[in-house]
């Protein structure tokens, strides 16, 4: 099965990201934030995995443009609804490979989760 990597084309570490796994002969498929839509049920699967303070990218300018009542409490709908109105707040690269979600990009991390 291939692993499914969501992020942005210009984004250097998912340039970066992408590049190692070809590198690595990772079987992989990308989709673009920009380009394709989330369903409310993948948003909300990813948030119950990982968090949503895992998932958002506050140190990204999108949070850092957002007006200040949208970053209250991240619950469960304000979280979806954010990343439905702005998918550019997940962190990047995520990757979902058999069932398994990871965030950001570390070679050892990478390494362990692709098992290579």
């Amino acid at each position: 099965m291939s692993a499914v990597v969501f992020g942005i084309k210009n984004c250097d570490t998912v340039k970066k990201s992408l590049k190692w796994l070809k590198e690595h002969q990772v079987d992989f498929q990308f989709e673009d934030l920009k380009n394709v839509p989330l369903a409310a049920s993948t948003i909300e699967h990813w948030v119950k995995t990982l968090g949503a303070d895992t998932l958002i990218n506050k140190r990204g300018t999108t949070w850092r443009k957002l007006p200040d009542d949208d970053k209250g409490e991240l619950t469960l709908p304000r979280t979806v609804h954010l990343i439905q109105s702005h998918p550019t707040l997940i962190k990047r690269p995520l990757v979902v490979l058999n069932g398994n979600i990871m965030v950001g990009f570390d070679e050892g991390s990478w390494q362990e989760f692709f098992g290579v």
